[in-house]
């Protein structure tokens, strides 16, 4: 019975990884995959899957409009779907990978980062963690030792951020991944 599954985390946890490892055990057994990045998220290159340790693999893409079941019909017979940057879907999105699911038989492995930079879920995030079958944390360390759990926006200068759009693209020059404690620390006014 297939399932629907996110793996979640702050930032620098090893999701992409994790996912090119996963698609990488489907394929190994002459298994058939499909994997979806969000189109937004090009740092790496349109739709391009990567990981800070040099993985990486191609994927098609999509925005706040494609609909997942159309992608889907366009090529029934996988065996598994992976999600990168899952956090950018939208709340019909991720319901539409549940009928993936449900319907169809076919598993689909969700990875993305649980909450912004303000502490606040994503959508696509709040959603997977309302229905989704298996729930999994991939844990990343505060600089201090501590699991991190929270995100912190950085300007050019190293100062935290406290306000700003949801979604802003960038990786480690933007930000860091921080236990609560310091977090709120780096959040304090100066």
């Amino acid at each position: 019975m297939a399932q629907l599954y996110f793996y979640y985390s702050a930032m620098n946890a090893g999701k992409s990884t994790a996912l090119l490892q996963s698609d990488y055990n489907y394929h190994e057994r002459g298994m058939k995959t499909r994997l979806l990045t969000a189109q937004l998220d090009n740092r790496f290159g349109e739709g391009r899957i990567a990981s800070r340790i040099g993985l990486e693999k191609l994927a098609d893409t999509f925005n706040e409009d494609t609909d997942l079941i159309r992608w889907f019909e366009q090529s029934p017979d996988v065996n598994c779907i992976l999600i990168d940057e899952a956090q950018f879907l939208t709340r019909k999105q991720v319901d539409d990978l549940a009928v993936i699911v449900d319907e169809k038989n076919v598993p689909v492995l969700c990875y993305g980062i649980r909450t912004d930079f303000q502490g606040e879920l994503f959508t696509g995030s709040e959603r997977l963690l309302a229905i989704a079958d298996k729930l999994t944390e991939l844990k990343t360390v505060c600089h201090c030792g501590r699991k991190a759990i929270m995100v912190v926006r950085m300007d050019e200068h190293g100062n935290a951020l406290a306000e700003g759009a949801q979604v802003q693209i960038g990786g480690n020059e933007r930000y860091v991944s921080m236990c609560r404690q310091h977090y709120y620390e780096a959040l304090r006014p100066k």
